[in-house]
């Protein structure tokens, strides 16, 4: 979160700033059995791609909105039609929901109330949420949406009454207030601040938050009071974006703003209020969605998590108006992103920054060991959902199962539900994890958010069938079409799923099996025992027609292999992938006290350096030297005279490394 003093062009991150205060169809007695071709990496299914007119700008300094829904070729199901069964991911949602409750309402409204002239006697929390730091009260926002979308997920009342208190208490809030409809846990006073481009920490990134938290409560848990606090905000928006001119807007835009675009694109959708919209295209930052929409990878230098929820906003956009601007923004992107700016884990940035040209990993990877800022793995999974809505192209599922697995999993502590800020790549690093109640850094707020809700994109459907997108156990009930599924796996622990038909319709519909790019031609498919012939390419579906009955079993066997994962522009540093995981070599946590293990938003490896073994040999020589272990998803690695433990790094809760250096 970048923040500008005044006039000076120094910028500080959002740490300093706390500190400072599937081919051919194949017909058979199975049904009719095809795969869908692989996309190119770079080229959408229906290529929206076109020659701008460089001397005109995509983008001006005002927009006009004509509402124009998008038919989503493939639409995710609801949380509500998807169950979670005993597995990591439900674990890690169990997880969450622990530390959920353990949290006061009174203490997270407290802020809230004070500003707002109301008595509270509630201990004030800690960290970013302390009485005095002016980005108090995005929490709250990030505690709301993770309330909806568990209560949708799971069904859960105690954690949707949670949610409806809150919302409750903000109602009160904003009425103590006055009739402009503006609340927040802080004064008015910042936006002050923010229009005369003097130092601020962030006020329209805080009200994003709050603002999508009521919306979430609203549309995930049927609460009609959120929507009316809510539309008093977006009231108060309204008003006060109008009043500036475009371009003094646009300066205002060089402040971290959240998806303010996209919370008010989504209410103008809810609602079908266009007034909401136009709203919204005042937050379309000019400077950065030009480059954008020429194809320009323009993102040096830019804080990434600044920008991702920005992005997620132009999708939004194109979903409600069909504007290619806005689908050419998203997509590239997307691409350049994930091409060129992405760790094997799945996840972006350094520092919180892209710091360098694309394709120089390498150089990032050695500059810090404040690696993948966790909020950019969530505000990038968020985005992919979009793009494979539009497409159903696999290469984004592939994508969003890698971040699943090994970036998102892999930073919530089993035991606490505590989760991280940055997931550092260097060799030795640790993960640290926020406190109870006294940090509430942003990448705990997304934390919560994302455990809520592990059940979504597991499964999404078209108008022919269903996609089953990850392996995970789980149930899914389609209520519109009357069909049930139920998959049994223990994925990732064993390379196989079970998916049985418990419910479904007297006709034939299409089952589409996805065959992950990780795997090799030894993907084996049976449908009631029979072995389907002609398996679908790597990274790409496996497409079955046929009139599904009760009880039909489809066995899926997606054998992992080791493989080697390089740097592109520095091969000398490697990692090792099995499957979707990536592999971490494991070490003792020595050197490691409190304050290194959860003061810190990253391991300040400098402080405790670690002296981990470099690996010799080209890529066949290093994979003869990674023995299986007696444990599942666990290896043995020889290397410089000593023998390393291997396993995924969702798992790694010591000192670890993911790259090593190639001598």
């Amino acid at each position: 979160m970048s923040w500008k003093m005044d006039s000076q062009t120094t910028k500080f991150s959002r740490r300093r700033f706390s500190l400072g205060l599937a081919a051919a169809p194949i017909t058979a007695a199975l049904g009719t059995v095809h795969f869908s071709p692989k996309a190119k990496a770079d080229e959408p299914l229906e290529s929206t791609k076109w020659i701008a007119d460089t001397s005109s700008p995509p983008f001006g300094l005002t927009e006009t909105f004509h509402r124009n829904m998008l038919a989503m070729p493939v639409v995710p199901f609801s949380l509500e039609e998807v169950e979670l069964h005993d597995g990591p991911l439900k674990e890690s949602a169990e997880s969450n929901r622990s530390y959920l409750m353990r949290l006061s309402v009174d203490r997270l409204l407290h802020n809230f109330r004070v500003n707002a002239g109301l008595p509270s006697s509630a201990k004030p929390l800690g960290g970013w949420e302390a009485p005095r730091v002016e980005l108090r009260g995005h929490f709250v926002g990030h505690y709301l949406s993770a309330c909806g979308l568990m209560y949708a997920s799971t069904g859960d009342q105690e954690i949707k009454a949670r949610g409806d208190q809150i919302v409750s208490g903000l109602a009160v809030c904003q009425k103590s207030l006055g009739s402009s409809g503006y609340i927040s846990a802080f004064p008015e006073e910042l936006f002050e601040r923010l229009d005369a481009l003097k130092g601020v920490w962030a006020p329209f990134y805080t009200l994003h938050k709050i603002m999508a938290g009521l919306l979430d409560m609203h549309t995930h848990a049927g609460n009609a009071e959120a929507l009316d606090v809510l539309l008093g905000v977006a009231k108060w928006v309204d008003a006060w974006t109008v009043s500036k001119a475009p371009e003094h807007m646009q300066e205002i835009l060089d402040n971290e703003f959240g998806g303010m675009n996209e919370v008010l694109y989504n209410l103008a959708s809810v609602t079908g209020d266009d007034r909401w919209a136009v709203a919204g295209d005042r937050f379309t930052k000019m400077k950065f969605f030009n480059p954008l929409a020429l194809r320009k990878d323009e993102l040096r230098g830019l804080h990434a998590n600044t920008h991702i929820p920005e992005v997620i906003g132009a999708a939004r956009r194109y979903e409600i108006s069909q504007d290619t601007r806005y689908r050419n923004v998203a997509e590239f992107f997307w691409d350049t992103v994930v091409e060129s700016r992405t760790y094997a884990t799945g996840g972006s940035s350094n520092k919180e920054h892209w710091e360098t040209q694309p394709y120089h990993l390498g150089v990032e990877l050695v500059e810090s060991s404040h690696h993948q800022e966790c909020c950019c793995a969530y505000n990038m999974m968020k985005l992919t959902r979009h793009l494979y809505a539009w497409t159903a192209q696999p290469k984004y599922i592939d994508y969003y199962e890698r971040n699943l697995f090994n970036h998102r999993l892999g930073t919530i502590q089993p035991e606490t539900g505590l989760t991280s800020y940055f997931l550092s790549m260097t060799p030795g690093a640790w993960k640290t994890v926020a406190t109870e109640d006294d940090t509430f850094w942003c990448c705990n707020g997304t934390a919560v958010e994302e455990f809520s809700k592990l059940n979504d994109t597991i499964y999404s459907h078209d108008n022919h069938g269903v996609y089953v997108n990850l392996f995970v156990a789980s149930g899914l009930h389609w209520k519109a079409r009357g069909i049930r599924l139920k998959q049994s796996t223990g994925f990732p622990i064993e390379p196989r799923t079970s998916i049985v038909v418990d419910e479904s319709i007297a006709e034939p519909w299409v089952l589409n099996l996805r065959i992950p790019a990780w795997t090799r031609c030894d993907v084996a498919i049976s449908i009631n025992g029979k072995q389907v012939e002609g398996i679908a390419a790597q990274g790409s579906y496996l497409r079955v027609k046929r009139v599904w009955k009760r009880g039909d079993r489809v066995e899926m066997q997606l054998p992992m292999h080791v493989r080697i994962e390089a740097i592109p522009n520095n091969p000398t540093w490697r990692a090792f992938g099995y499957g979707p995981l990536i592999l971490a070599g494991q070490f003792p946590a020595t050197g490691l006290n409190g304050e290194l293990l959860h003061m810190n938003q990253g391991p300040e490896v400098a402080k405790s350096p670690l002296n981990v073994p470099p690996i010799d040999g080209d890529d066949a020589a290093l994979l003869t030297k990674i023995k299986p272990a007696d444990e599942p998803l666990t290896f043995s690695l020889a290397t410089a005279g000593q023998t390393v433990t291997l396993k995924p790094l969702y798992q790694s809760w010591e000192r670890f490394a993911v790259y090593w250096k190639t001598t």
